[in-house]
């Protein structure tokens, strides 16, 4: 069993950065995470603890194909349904439970799989001396992954939250846990929502 409140340090200065719990991805939606319901209620228990730190991401499709370079417009080619001029608005916006947190929560909008591939999210955390990204959401192995690099990437200490995180493949959710733990000490810490509150002193 592993050790982590004796290998974690104290959480301060921190944002927590929620990633792309949109409807889309919700149960019904074209991009359906089969068990983002499992984990809600436990982010939503984090953003109402942390309301004003909370930064939503929301991936936001092109409204065509052709309005995103290189292999993103293959990739909107094939999902076509998944474009803003097929899809019905409602299907990006985050999902009513965490919605509601916004304000004071904030919610910024990125066009690729990083929440940094919009670059107004690390002038402002830079700007506020912001040291540390609590993330959790969805995918723990395409956007978390995506975001948790690009923070590594750009110095910020990690803390994933693991029981606060869903997929699509549980192969790949178990894939990265075991990633996470075994190629990132250091950058990455990983704990539980319990140890987060434990952790988190702000």
């Amino acid at each position: 069993m592993r050790d982590g409140k004796s290998e974690v340090a104290e959480i301060r200065g921190a944002v927590h950065l929620c990633i792309d719990m949109q409807n889309i991805f919700a149960p019904g939606g074209l991009w359906e995470t089969p068990w983002m319901e499992r984990v809600l209620p436990t982010i939503v228990t984090i953003v109402s603890r942390y309301e004003v730190r909370t930064v939503f991401s929301r991936f936001i499709t092109p409204q065509h194909p052709e309005d995103r370079p290189g292999q993103w417009r293959s990739y909107f080619q094939r999902w076509e349904q998944a474009t803003r001029n097929h899809l019905p608005a409602s299907a990006l916006d985050l999902v009513p439970a965490l919605a509601r947190h916004v304000p004071p929560a904030r919610a910024i909008d990125k066009p690729a799989y990083s929440a940094f591939s919009n670059p107004a999210l690390a002038t402002s955390l830079i700007e506020k001396a912001i040291g540390t990204v609590v993330v959790t959401g969805a995918e723990t192995d395409v956007c978390v992954l995506s975001t948790v690099l690009s923070a590594v990437d750009l110095g910020f200490r990690v803390v994933i939250v693991e029981d606060a995180l869903c997929s699509s493949s549980d192969v790949g959710h178990d894939a990265l846990m075991t990633m996470y733990r075994t190629r990132f000490h250091g950058q990455v810490d990983l704990v539980t929502a319990e140890e987060l509150a434990e952790f988190w002193r702000e």
